[in-house]
């Protein structure tokens, strides 16, 4: 950090850098047409446009009040006006600072709800009694152990994976097997946080995330070759961990580190000689998380190792749309989310396809709600 702003506060910090942001939108208005919320509101208060207003108004002149935090609220942070904006505006780190000011508008009464959901989701002894009953998938056989060890890896579980779909990281465990590769498996209490920090809690987000650092970085200094994200909504948090601090401060190159080494399972797998795995199905569907496409810029790379396979690629219409899953979105904003879930599937079963996949177990658990075929995570389609 520039020794100018060493010395400024949390606060301070916050909003010299959401002026800056501000100042570099350009009004252009690129971003209305890629916004999902606006796409069906209409409303351009509910567009990245009209909630950088909404922020500088909050900022420079305090006036903000719950009617602005319902379009703040309606925001899904798919960052596809960032992948369309020409000039480069960090909307998500804006919105972020946003929420942080303008949480103090709302109730006493959605505070605690959000507060109990929030704490439910990231803490493991609450959610597994609860998650048991929504699971989608369970393990039914031991994973496969490598005939040999070329290198070791360590494998994310997250915060509600390991709960509701077991099944991803188990079939990622024998793809990597048959590689000769060494799974080590982070437990369900390293949450990335991504949770708490688009809540307005970065208290508690970065509570998570030094402890995750401090934990990862003995991990890779111990042999592990990288970090191994199959939800790609907590890949994305990871690699934007050096976002959450200051040069100065003594865990920025430590989690520059941690970033550098973090990577989504496909961007593992596309380096990777797949010549002793196979396709289970090839008539899929592919929808892409916002969190693959636009938070970790790795458009097409699923597909492009499916098709190795003889899976064949299908055109899918607003493919750069969000799914309405978004985190714990679909529970708070449910109306707008599950108008979302019914215009991607109407999308993705447009080819009449056998099962549809996707990379982000929110994604997954979102679609299949309202999906008559099998939701699976692509990785599964491997791990035959």
């Amino acid at each position: 950090m520039h020794a100018e702003l060493k010395n400024l506060s949390i606060s301070e910090l916050n909003n010299k850098k959401a002026s800056q942001i501000i100042e570099s939108c350009v009004h252009c208005g690129f971003c209305l047409a890629t916004c999902p919320t606006y796409q069906l509101l209409g409303d351009e208060l509910d567009s990245p446009r009209g909630r950088i207003y909404l922020i500088k108004s909050a900022l420079e002149q305090n006036q903000f009040s719950r009617k602005s935090l319902s379009h703040i609220d309606r925001c899904l942070t798919c960052s596809s006006c960032e992948t369309t904006c020409p000039s480069g505006v960090e909307y998500g780190q804006l919105l972020e600072i946003g929420r942080e000011i303008m949480e103090s508008k709302r109730s006493k009464l959605q505070t605690l709800y959000r507060y109990s959901v929030r704490k439910t989701l990231t803490t493991p002894f609450l959610f597994k009694p609860v998650g048991y009953f929504f699971r989608h998938s369970k393990v039914v056989s031991k994973p496969i152990k490598p005939k040999s060890i070329k290198s070791t890896v360590l494998l994310m579980g997250g915060c509600v994976q390991p709960t509701l779909a077991p099944n991803i990281n188990h079939s990622i465990k024998n793809i990597l097997a048959k590689l000769d590769i060494e799974v080590l498996e982070a437990p369900q209490s390293e949450c990335c946080g991504a949770l708490d920090q688009h809540m307005a809690a970065s208290g508690d987000a970065m509570k998570k995330v030094k402890r995750n650092i401090d934990k990862w970085t003995s991990k890779l200094n111990d042999g592990a070759e990288v970090i191994l994200s199959s939800a790609s909504g907590c890949g994305v948090m990871i690699k934007d961990y050096p976002k959450l601090f200051e040069e100065s401060d003594p865990y920025f190159e430590k989690a520059r580190a941690i970033s550098t080494k973090t990577q989504d399972i496909a961007e593992f797998l596309a380096s990777k000689d797949l010549s002793k795995l196979q396709l289970s199905e090839s008539n899929v569907s592919y929808h892409e998380p916002c969190t693959l496409q636009h938070g970790q810029k790795l458009s097409g790379l699923v597909e492009s190792i499916l098709t190795q396979f003889g899976y064949v690629k299908n055109s899918i219409k607003d493919s750069h749309i969000c799914c309405g899953s978004a985190g714990a979105y679909s529970i708070f904003e449910s109306k707008i989310s599950n108008q979302l879930m019914v215009n991607k599937l109407e999308n993705l079963n447009a080819s009449n396809p056998k099962m549809i996949v996707t990379s982000n177990i929110g994604c997954l658990l979102h679609l299949q709600k309202g999906s008559s075929i099998p939701v699976k995570h692509w990785v599964e389609l491997l791990d035959v």
